[in-house]
């Protein structure tokens, strides 16, 4: 990069340095903003680390901690000898109706390609007759309220239907320890801006649930993976865990793990998520106890959603956690947009109540669709492995040769779009594995699953990796 480039980077820039947390932190979400946005765009040469160094006026420790930071999220390629560069993207470009580009992390969802099969995002699609019903409910619920609706912690019908819940689990809950949110990923959104500091160590499992790694960088959160359960001794700022059919592996902690955890959170004083978006999904027709059930302190916090069991586009989510936390999340919710919508709200109140008929419909067709992708990939791709899931709507498979951004691009080209195993890891490894779900018919998984065949029998095992991903969910 010439001076006169290097001059427009520094202009780029702006007052990067001038937020809360270490210095290479505010760097790296600054070029990772610009490269997102592509401003920066693919194949941009980056100044080297003493260079940039030397005209911020920081150390060359901080230049190399953030083009690290940016290479472990895919976002740059650095190589001995040909310095740093923004890493290429490979997904065609797509355009809003005023022209302006639209973010790649979103296109799968806000322009999604035409017959591709999107194995993208893990959310059904198909409602249970329940939900229209629950919602015929609402109305009627609703057209006696008198009620301005503001209700930043959420309906009280819904805080106390949750309450029953988690009381009913083994979990004695109050309904001032429930706070309702626009789905989990808005709960996370909320704890991680009330827990989280810029600089601070969030751990997580690997692999993991990817929303949550772009809900703790984006606050400026050094996230690093657990190795095991005995890592949450290192005292970390936040621990973020899905014991229960876990995205992207359907992966279930056993009970003595959980109570191990649990009591490490309590122990080291360390605030632990216990994410349970899909713990309603285990094939065992048992929902497994909540880490709460194992250790009374007030560290340990439960997430939990109905778009994962009911429809995607039901965005009534909670958290349960101690009651002054849960006041102080309120609060900052009041801020944010003054509570949630709140006719979702008396259909959840409904739902909850025949929660029962929901699971068993939902679980019935997952499990099925689960037998059915394992038997089809058998089949026809038996070099890929992978473990059964116990539960959820994912599994997790593994390629023998290549990477999966690599080979994503390939099965794009025929029509299914997949995402690559990256995503679900922190430091950015697993490249070599990625999430397929099932929740298609089984006719559609069938297909799909071809076309990843034909795709894979093309593949020769290179490429150039990716600068982003759709957005995973």
């Amino acid at each position: 990069m010439n001076g006169a480039n290097l001059d427009d980077l520094v202009d780029l820039l702006g007052r990067w340095a001038s937020g809360r947390g270490p210095l290479y932190l505010l760097l790296a979400a600054r070029l990772r903003a610009l490269i997102d946005d592509g401003v920066l765009p693919p194949g941009q040469p980056l100044p080297p680390d003493r260079v940039l160094a030397r005209r911020l006026a920081v150390g060359r420790g901080t230049v190399v901690a953030a083009y690290d930071l940016l290479q472990q999220e895919s976002r740059v390629v650095r190589r001995q000898g040909s310095g740093t560069r923004v890493a290429e993207l490979h997904l065609p470009a797509t355009r809003t109706a005023d022209g302006v580009p639209a973010n790649p992390l979103l296109q799968h969802i806000l322009h999604p390609p035409d017959d591709v099969a999107l194995l993208t995002c893990a959310a059904p699609q198909d409602p249970p007759p329940a939900m229209f019903e629950a919602y015929a409910e609402a109305g009627e619920r609703l057209a006696r309220v008198r009620d301005l609706g503001y209700q930043p912690a959420g309906n009280p019908a819904l805080r106390a239907a949750l309450a029953a819940y988690y009381t009913g689990r083994g979990v004695p809950t109050a309904p001032e320890e429930i706070v309702v949110t626009t789905g989990a990923q808005g709960a996370l959104t909320l704890l991680a801006g009330l827990l989280v500091s810029p600089g601070d160590t969030v751990m997580t499992q690997t692999p993991t649930y990817p929303g949550s790694l772009e809900v703790f960088r984006h606050a400026a959160a050094v996230v690093r993976s657990a190795a095991s359960i005995e890592d949450l001794r290192e005292r970390p700022a936040l621990a973020y865990f899905v014991p229960t059919a876990r995205n992207p592996d359907g992966a279930v902690m056993d009970h003595p793990s959980r109570r191990r955890l649990a009591e490490l959170a309590v122990r080291h004083d360390v605030p632990l998520i216990d994410d349970e978006v899909c713990a309603e999904l285990c094939f065992s027709g048992e929902t497994p106890p909540p880490l709460a059930a194992f250790a009374r302190g007030e560290q340990v916090i439960t997430v939990g959603s109905l778009s994962k069991l009911v429809w995607g586009g039901l965005r009534v989510g909670w958290i349960r956690a101690a009651a002054p936390l849960a006041s102080r999340l309120a609060r900052l919710r009041a801020v944010h947009d003054l509570g949630g919508e709140i006719f979702s709200q008396y259909a959840a109140v409904a739902l909850l109540r025949r929660l029962d008929e929901v699971r068993a419909w939902r679980v019935g067709k997952l499990r099925a669709r689960h037998d059915h992708l394992c038997a089809e990939l058998r089949a026809r791709l038996p070099s890929w492995t992978f473990e059964p899931a116990l539960g959820g709507q994912t599994i997790w498979v593994r390629i023998p040769r290549g990477d999966v951004d690599s080979f994503s691009q390939v099965a794009l080209r025929h029509g299914v779009a997949v995402p690559p195993g990256r995503s679900f890891d922190p430091v950015g490894g697993h490249a070599d594995h990625m999430r397929l779900h099932f929740l298609f018919p089984e006719e559609e998984l069938s297909r799909a699953v071809n076309n990843l065949a034909v795709a894979w029998a093309s593949f020769d095992g290179a490429g150039r990796t990716v600068s982003r991903h759709t957005l995973v969910v």
